[in-house]
């Protein structure tokens, strides 16, 4: 089964989940990045996720290439910001036509998952949801993490 994992990280947290996945189940790794990208750090971070979120403009993506067409599964994975996903990841879907697939879905969040598994399900409509998962603080609970990332991703191949 060909597999892609499609993700936006900024802080990293997403990507180590994204990573473990890839490992697990030979896929390709699509990292989503945007074009305001650089590095900030504690609030600086919070402030500029938040105004993206809340903000009425798109958070334009550097190029990227993938093509849904190509896959059998694709796994995407999201920030959870401001109780959704993150808007790269929003922006990703509404320029991607992705039909007729079967996808999973993977968040990470410092504790609050809130509703944004399911808002990310309503911006797949026509698709085969075979997933869901989180993972609460990656970056700070690694091994645990990476195990249960390792496990969801062989479930999710099945």
């Amino acid at each position: 089964m060909k597999t892609a994992v499609v993700f936006y990280s900024l802080t990293g947290n997403c990507a180590l989940i994204a990573e473990e996945i890839k490992s697990k189940l030979d896929a390709d790794l699509i990292r989503l990045h945007t074009e305001d990208e650089k590095p900030r750090g504690g609030f600086a971070t919070f402030f500029w996720g938040i105004g993206v979120m809340l903000g009425t403009k798109k958070a334009p993506l550097k190029p990227y290439t993938f093509n849904p067409v190509a896959y059998d599964l694709i796994i995407i994975g999201a920030p959870v910001w401001a109780g959704g996903p993150a808007r790269p990841i929003r922006d990703f879907l509404a320029e991607t036509a992705i039909k007729g697939k079967k996808i999973a879905l993977f968040v990470c969040h410092n504790g609050g998952v809130r509703k944004a598994p399911e808002q990310l399900k309503a911006l797949l409509p026509g698709n085969e949801i075979t997933g869901e998962t989180n993972f609460i603080s990656p970056i700070k609970n690694i091994e645990s993490v990476k195990q249960q990332a390792a496990d969801w991703a062989i479930r999710m191949r099945n």
